[in-house]
């Protein structure tokens, strides 16, 4: 056993009053703060801290606690409790008394007098209470007592008073520093928590290659060079405070497995942690460690039965003494199908025998009474198949649903699979190596899209066990609070705006109220950014086959340039956080950094690098010496990544994360310098203008014949760009004059000159509606002159004065097409107690509707059912031309809730007939591949013709879980954009 670990550097903010929201919470709760109030338990007060007991017989997770304890009320006061064991006697003042149910005398004492009442948590689930308690014993006048119904519990609310004392659970990990306080009293009152909302909850340590491994092995665990205990040890007390119970620990083969050092199997007995293998890891196996084939065989039940099953067996005997989670089953040696199977029918037999024979391991070795081990099987990848071949499962085993890899959780319990007492869980992605591309390097699941899915899980009772992939736990610091917090109390999170409120109050634990609503925007519009594409997707490549990057697919020349929109809004975020930096006090740098600036900073420099390459390229075409400059910005940026990464890993808490970040995991091609082009500019002609929606190359260009911006309509974009450019190095001085006085430019003149990044300018050129001379269509030009050389771009506007449009309100086509977000319908109708649910947050768009509830009556596909059954969703909307519309309608690319569904919805126009859509991906198909790297599902459902005039766009609901994000109608002038297009309303 290990009796005293050191904790190191405690990090905290003080909250003041800060009350925790619980489901399960009882009694009054408790805030802490450095202002006494009536009847409030002075922790520090006059230099002196209060000591604190714990009972000798307790468990050492508690001791640990306590002794951590200690620790987080020095760095906080300065003032070090003094922990003591012993009996009633030995008490006096005002100690803290921290002690489980059962474990500790004192507190069971206090319970039989009736002066701490532990009902509320006696014999459940890590429960804990937190008391100030009068008079506790005739010769204590008062004491704070923190009671567990089991040594977890106690644990949890040990460091639930740390957190309120302003101790961050990230205080060592992340560097968040503490606000210092001179005093600290804890008001009067009950605290009453427990049990979790999700049984056993916990994280899984994966792709640590790049950063953990090598870091542990560099500065942690420099004996063993590897993940060891002291590594463990710190992971372990991370996941305490998170109030997590659950490892499923490193075991990549650059680490060597968890049981080879015996440290780590003693340092999680020590703190409560149980253990588990992943999904592919049966046993507490680490088979890419532990199994070698060549001198064992093959790992193959079929035909080495006695080798595998004795290799499972040494283990289990190993592993008897300790709290274990063990996962059952069979697949292959890293990640890949089992061995030895001719078909799905055989391997599903094959399964169940498996099963069968571990089991019997269990009830020999850990528990003759098997129900009462905590065992799972995940239906990961082909095991899904099996499963769904009739692989008859024990019921008390916990059925475990994973996610794609990319946090769409592929499907969830039936009512009948919902009645096993082994219940189900969930294994969830916010890291993942793999194609059709890893993402590694940054945090860049949305919280939106953890919420609802992982709610969606909790609601179809998938609450016996989470897990999340981490990778390297950094960066992934929010996520991992996020998924634990909601796996302690789901309740708080059931609508979509809690998510965006616990970012705002992490932000403020972590920063301190003054930032903490700036710090929470940022981070959310960075989340929202990396949601439309991940910044280790921008190279647009793919892996596994790996391929070399590509142009990305934001348009440079149409929607005011929405590859330069993406630019600025990174941007604006860097801007911020640098601004902030230079705010943030010398206490909370190391944090912000790690926690803020660098994902920022390093998501919006991936963006740059591939982004001003694409228009190095493009502007290339066009003769523009710009072209050499956007190759150079693309350059910077990757050597602006590589010196972010260098202060990471060398300066950054004076070199404590040495090794821990790489900005190039697997080394694969979207991380290396940028590939740029060749840049050859033809500057016979020393000047050029190119209007939107010009991308053809620079011969066009040399006349200015046929250079026009698109049409300017009331309802659609009020400005378009016109880009006025050098080609060579000569300066230019151009003028520029409009037609008419309703044509409105920033300016009429300006020079050009090769230096400085003044070899352009962008003019946006706007309308006037005042004084566009009353008819439904006028035309003009803006005349561009300069060294002998003229270009004429034509304007041209649009106002239709049909009557029937006058008086209309709504989705109006503009330049040959609609855009509309789904969030904004004109109006709903449920049918059946279905219906289309408004869901904050979630989404392109940042609000989507969601089709509930998540287990209704099947609707029948046939159309006339479906208008005749369900609840449909209506968006009107004005067409100008009578062009037969392609209706794009773009979902999140959720899996089916249940295997009885599938993922359809219907649409149809006016009156028309219903096309059924179904999105349902399979495997790893073409279509599911680029769902997962756009965050996105695409559908396209074609219309016949349409008269000009006011419509009706109808979606209606058949399966539940389909989640309406927005909606393009293609009238016959829809340009390409990656992005989600403004509305064109009225």
């Amino acid at each position: 056993m290990i009796r005293h670990i050191a904790f190191v550097s405690i990090l905290l903010t003080i909250l003041t009053g800060f009350q925790l929201q619980a489901q399960n919470s009882q009694g009054t709760s408790i805030s802490i703060s450095n202002q006494s109030s009536p009847g409030a338990y002075p922790l520090v007060q006059a230099g002196k801290a209060a000591p604190v007991f714990v009972d000798e017989k307790d468990a050492e997770v508690v001791r640990i606690a306590a002794e951590a304890f200690r620790d987080d009320v020095e760095r906080v006061t300065g003032f070090r409790p003094e922990i003591r064991e012993g009996d009633q006697k030995q008490l006096s003042g005002m100690p803290v008394l921290i002690g489980t149910i059962g474990q500790s005398a004192l507190v069971d004492q206090l319970a039989a007098s009736g002066k701490l009442n532990n009902a509320g948590i006696n014999g459940k689930w890590e429960s804990y209470t937190i008391a100030v308690v009068e008079k506790p014993f005739g010769n204590v006048s008062q004491a704070l007592v923190i009671a567990g119904s089991d040594p977890r519990g106690t644990a949890f609310g040990v460091f639930e008073v740390s957190k309120r004392m302003g101790v961050s659970p990230w205080y060592w990990w992340a560097d968040v520093a503490p606000t210092p306080q001179k005093e600290l009293f804890v008001s009067a009152g009950t605290l009453v928590q427990g049990p979790p909302s999700v049984k056993f909850r916990g994280i899984f340590l994966n792709d640590e290659d790049w950063g953990l491994q090598p870091w542990a092995a560099r500065n942690m665990d420099t004996d063993i060079k590897d993940i060891g205990p002291k590594t463990y040890a710190r992971i372990f007390e991370l996941l305490l405070r998170l109030k997590a119970n659950l490892i499923w620990p490193a075991m990549h083969p650059s680490t060597k497995a968890f049981f080879h050092y015996p440290g780590n199997p003693q340092v999680a007995v020590a703190y409560a942690i149980l253990v588990g293998t992943s999904h592919a890891e049966p046993m507490l196996r680490n088979n890419v460690d532990e199994y070698d084939e060549k001198t064992m065989g093959s790992f193959d039940y079929f035909s080495n039965k006695k080798t595998v099953s004795d290799y499972w067996e040494k283990r289990v005997k190993e592993a008897k003494n300790i709290e274990a989670m063990y996962t059952l089953g069979m697949r292959g040696v890293h990640d890949s199908g089992m061995k030895g199977a001719k078909n799905t029918a055989e391997a599903a037999a094959m399964l169940e025998k498996i099963i069968e024979d571990q089991r019997e391991m269990l009830k020999k070795h850990v528990n003759k009474d098997v129900t009462a081990v905590p065992q799972v099987f995940t239906a990961y990848k082909e095991v899904l198949d099996i499963y769904d071949h009739g692989l008859k499962l024990p019921g008390d085993i916990t059925l475990v649903w994973p996610d794609d890899n990319y946090g769409y959780i592929h499907r969830l319990s039936s009512p009948q699979e919902q009645m096993r007492p082994g219940g189900s869980g969930v294994y969830y992605h916010a890291s993942y190596w793999g194609r059709p591309h890893d993402y590694l390097w940054l945090s860049s699941t949305h919280p939106a899209l953890i919420r609802e899915e992982m709610m969606k899980a909790y609601n179809l009772k998938s609450d016996k066990l989470w897990v999340l992939n981490v990778g390297d736990i950094k960066p992934l610091e929010y996520n991992i609070d996020l998924f634990m917090d909601m796996a302690y109390n789901a309740d708080a999170f059931q609508e979509g705006s809690s998510v965006k409120g616990h970012l705002r109050d992490w932000a403020a634990e972590t920063f301190g109220q003054r930032k903490a609503n700036q710090i929470s925007a940022v981070l959310w519009e960075y989340y929202h950014l990396a949601f439309e594409r991940k910044p280790e997707f921008m190279g647009w490549s793919r892996t596994e086959p790996t391929t070399k990057t590509a142009y990305t697919a934001y348009n440079h020349f149409y929607h005011g340039d929405e590859a330069q929109k993406r630019i600025d809004r990174y941007e604006a975020l860097e801007k911020q956080v640098k601004e902030l930096r230079r705010q943030i006090g010398a206490r909370d740098a190391d944090a912000f950094y790690q926690l803020v600036y660098y994902p920022v900073v390093g998501a919006s420099l991936m963006n740059k690098k591939f982004l001003y390459r694409d228009k190095s390229f493009l502007y290339a075409q066009q003769n523009r010496a710009s072209a050499r400059d956007y190759a150079q910005l693309s350059r910077q940026a990757y050597d602006s990544i590589e010196a972010e990464t260098n202060y990471y890993n060398t300066q950054l808490a004076s070199g404590k994360w040495k090794g821990m970040m790489s900005m190039k995991p697997r080394n694969l091609p979207v991380y290396q310098e940028p590939v740029l082009p060749q840049i050859s500019i033809n500057s016979t002609i020393r000047w050029g203008v190119a209007p939107e929606g010009f991308v053809t190359a620079d011969s066009s260009l040399n006349s200015g014949a046929g250079l026009q911006l698109p049409v300017f309509q009331p309802w659609g974009s009020q400005s378009y760009f016109v880009d006025v450019f050098l080609k060579g190095d000569q300066p230019v001085s151009w003028k520029a004059e409009p037609s008419g006085k309703w044509i409105k430019l920033p300016e009429n003149k300006g020079s050009l000159t090769s230096g400085g990044g003044k070899n352009q300018q962008r003019l946006l050129v706007s309308i006037d509606w005042g004084k566009v001379p009353k008819k439904a269509e006028s035309t003009g030009c803006i005349t561009f002159k300069g060294e002998g050389q003229k270009f004429r771009v034509a304007v041209k506007a649009v106002n239709t004065n049909e009557p029937a449009l006058a008086a209309y309100q709504g989705f109006m086509e503009y330049n040959g097409y609609v855009s509309i977000h789904a969030e904004n319908f004109t109006r709903t109708t449920e049918k059946g107690g279905k219906k289309w649910e408004l869901v904050e947050g979630l989404g392109h768009t940042g609000k989507s509707l969601m089709a509930l509830p998540l287990l209704p009556a099947s609707v029948e596909a046939k159309p006339e059912a479906v208008k005749a059954q369900t609840s449909v969703v209506e968006y009107d909307f004005y067409s100008l031309t009578s062009g037969a519309p392609t209706v794009n309608v773009f979902t999140l690319p959720t899996h089916p809730v249940t295997s009885g569904y599938g993922m359809r919805y219907g649409v149809s126009v006016d009156d028309g007939p219903v096309q059924v859509v179904d999105f349902k991906t399979v495997g790893r198909s073409e279509k599911w591949k680029v769902g997962v790297l756009e965050n996105r599902a695409h559908s396209q459902v074609k219309f016949p013709a349409l008269s000009k005039g006011k419509h009706t766009l109808k979606i209606y609901l058949i399966d539940p879980g389909v989640v309406l994000d927005y909606i393009t109608i293609d009238l016959g002038g829809l340009k390409p954009a990656y992005s989600v297009l403004p509305e064109t309303k009225k």
